[in-house]
């Protein structure tokens, strides 16, 4: 919401913004071929991506404007931490490549090791907006950086919003990643940023890719939008199945509840492990983030064997205590009687 605050007064200032929307973080929309591609999305209504169900940014009466001034003014309780918080700098490129496991680094960013492939999804070290007083990283959680992941054998990015897609970041990796997993549109950025068009593979909803040495990606739906400045849902948001030797892991990006989840788990019936969002929600934009009442309903219809949440602990995005997250998290197993794990950031958790 502030970064929309900023966007819209240098919108107004005029070339002060065009400067300052000019910057090469702010990414490129789609064009040529890939904007062809788009246009063949059942998904793309010839002017944006649009969600399977309609879909209120700002929910209830409220203007944005409204919503703008309460998330500014009004008293927030908790939001961020007064001390730093607790965090396990595990050296990544020390663990063992044979066995399963993965690494949080707060907010959405996470590593997986999965049959001896790294997995880095969503990873914002550096900045979760386009300038450094917003959005700042709570105490102690921005201790991991790009010079600390091993080599990436798939980049996972579930949607270019800044706190899910660090331009500094991905073009500090960019050597050492050998693929990018997105969805339609967000190759865009990437080829803008210096990544070779063949390393980068954008899919739609459902649309299924076989990577050969026994792991398979679908790209599956989430319920959300997308933007790094004014236009909005250019590209497209999206949540992931990977399909591997051992093991179906869902990665869930940002997403409000919808019949996706119960498609997803009906055509995906044995996932091992499944990563929702737990975090920076509020009524008045409801139906773009999974409201606490809807996590175990997800969980049931996911039917995974066990859950991981995410998309906390890390930034203060909206006006919810920044722990309470935990506490949804501990009551959604109790209410969906499945297992969830809650690592510390940083810690290593073994999927054997």
């Amino acid at each position: 919401m502030i970064i929309a605050i900023i966007l819209s007064v240098l919108f107004i200032l005029g070339d002060a913004g065009v400067l300052f929307l000019g910057q090469a973080s702010f990414g490129r929309i789609p064009q040529g071929g890939r904007l062809e591609r788009i246009k063949q999305s059942p998904h793309y209504d010839g002017k944006q991506f649009v969600n399977e169900i309609h879909t209120d940014y700002i929910t209830g009466n409220k203007s944005i404007l409204t919503v703008w001034r309460e998330f500014l003014f009004n008293d927030k309780v908790a939001t961020v931490p007064d001390t730093a918080l607790p965090v396990i700098k595990t050296d990544l490129k020390a663990l063992p490549n044979d066995r399963d496991w993965i690494v949080w680094f707060g907010h959405s960013s996470y590593m997986l090791n999965l049959s001896g492939k790294k997995i880095l999804v969503d990873p914002v070290f550096y900045k979760a907006s386009p300038v450094g007083f917003v959005n700042k990283m709570f105490k102690g959680t921005d201790i991991y950086k790009p010079v600390d992941m091993p080599d990436v054998d798939y980049l996972v990015i579930t949607h270019d919003h800044w706190d899910h897609l660090d331009y500094e970041v991905v073009t500090e990796l960019e050597p050492r990643v050998k693929r990018v997993v997105t969805a339609l549109g967000v190759g865009e950025h990437f080829e803008y940023w210096g990544y070779p068009a063949d390393k980068l593979l954008e899919s739609d909803w459902w649309d299924s890719t076989d990577l050969g040495e026994g792991f398979k990606v679908t790209t599956t739906p989430a319920r959300h939008f997308s933007g790094r400045d004014l236009n909005q849902n250019k590209t497209f948001w999206a949540s992931f199945i990977f399909e591997t030797p051992k093991r179906t892991i869902w990665i869930g990006g940002d997403s409000g509840y919808g019949p996706h989840f119960a498609a997803i788990g009906k055509k995906f019936p044995d996932i091992d492990l499944a990563i929702l969002e737990n975090g920076q929600y509020n009524k008045d934009w409801s139906e773009i983030h999974s409201m606490p009442e809807f996590h175990a309903k997800e969980m049931v219809e996911l039917n995974a064997k066990r859950y991981l949440t995410v998309h906390h602990s890390k930034l203060c995005l909206s006006k919810h205590p920044y722990a309470e997250p935990l506490e949804n998290a501990r009551r959604a197993a109790k209410e969906s009687g499945k297992p969830v794990l809650m690592p510390q950031m940083g810690e290593v958790v073994y999927l054997e």
